[in-house]
């Protein structure tokens, strides 16, 4: 009798604990407040789903975080584009959720396996908790090889309408009808965004520069500011440096194409040559096997 009562106790227990849990994570939950996202990038459909959580964890935990770190991170999300798409505070959520479902998801796994413990659960939790930085990284990358693959079509554009007699404005709407999509026109978009809100040119410029931080860009930027304040003439400017961008581009393609030979190199070794090797000895084999028999 007394282990039911006991069994009794310990179940109203925890089923109240876990009433009060339920009913302060509904409180929380209710606290936060709803998001605006009219001028921001639409979620992509993974993340949509979890972005209720993401919110949850931002407005609880990672608002909190120190204001140097939330800065530097808001600079690398602009250098990424990111930025449109969620905030500081929401990026070190996405991490914070990642290292959450990591553990859980490869806890199941591993336990299934009878392999978890204490290392497996850290690297678990490292790897959720990083690979938002990596994934950060590589859309970095992919963002810059997209500006400077269109960067040349975008100054012959311009070019061309400065010297049809438009102004620098007119070019960069002129260059963002023509030229081909991506997130130099996004950037471009900013610009001229920035100019009918009565930001100054340079200004204007200069904050696609800071989001950007690419050389290429710096000097386009550079080259116009030096025009205007010096009063020469802005098309040939531009054409000179339309000229550059293409030769780089030029010489991009064909150091790439001189790599190419060496980066074949190892698939050569670990998986051609053996499977050409065997190929060609199987029939030597064999004939010295079927003579071997004959004898």
């Amino acid at each position: 009798m007394s282990n039911n009562l006991f069994a009794l106790i310990i179940g109203l227990t925890v089923g109240a604990a876990a009433m009060l849990a339920f009913h302060s994570l509904a409180t929380l939950k209710s606290d936060v407040p709803s998001e605006d996202r009219e001028y921001m990038d639409p979620l992509p459909p993974m993340l949509s789903l979890a972005w209720p959580l993401i919110l949850f964890i931002e407005y609880h935990l990672t608002c909190r975080f120190p204001p140097d770190w939330l800065e530097k991170t808001h600079k690398r999300l602009q250098e990424t584009g990111v930025g449109y798409l969620m905030s500081a505070e929401q990026f070190y959520a996405v991490r914070v959720f990642g290292l959450i479902a990591a553990v859980a998801l490869g806890s199941v796994v591993l336990s299934a396996i009878d392999s978890l413990g204490p290392l497996s659960i850290m690297a678990l939790a490292l790897a959720g908790f990083y690979f938002p930085m990596i994934w950060l990284g590589d859309v970095r990358a992919r963002r810059q090889k997209d500006v400077l693959r269109a960067l040349p079509v975008y100054l012959d554009f311009i070019t061309m309408a400065v010297e049809a007699g438009l102004n620098l404005n007119g070019a960069l709407n002129q260059a963002m009808d023509k030229g081909p999509p991506g997130p130099l026109r996004n950037e471009f978009y900013m610009v001229v965004r920035d100019l009918r809100a009565g930001v100054p040119r340079a200004d204007a410029l200069r904050r696609m520069e800071k989001r950007l931080d690419m050389e290429e860009i710096t000097s386009f930027v550079g080259t116009v500011i030096q025009a205007e304040k010096m009063g020469a003439r802005l098309g040939s400017a531009l054409r000179v440096q339309a000229l550059q961008r293409r030769t780089e581009r030029f010489q991009r393609a064909e150091k790439l194409a001189m790599e190419a030979p060496v980066k074949l190199i190892l698939p050569l070794i670990v998986f051609i040559f053996p499977v050409t090797f065997i190929v060609l000895a199987f029939p030597i084999v064999m004939k010295f096997l079927m003579e071997g028999m004959l004898t």
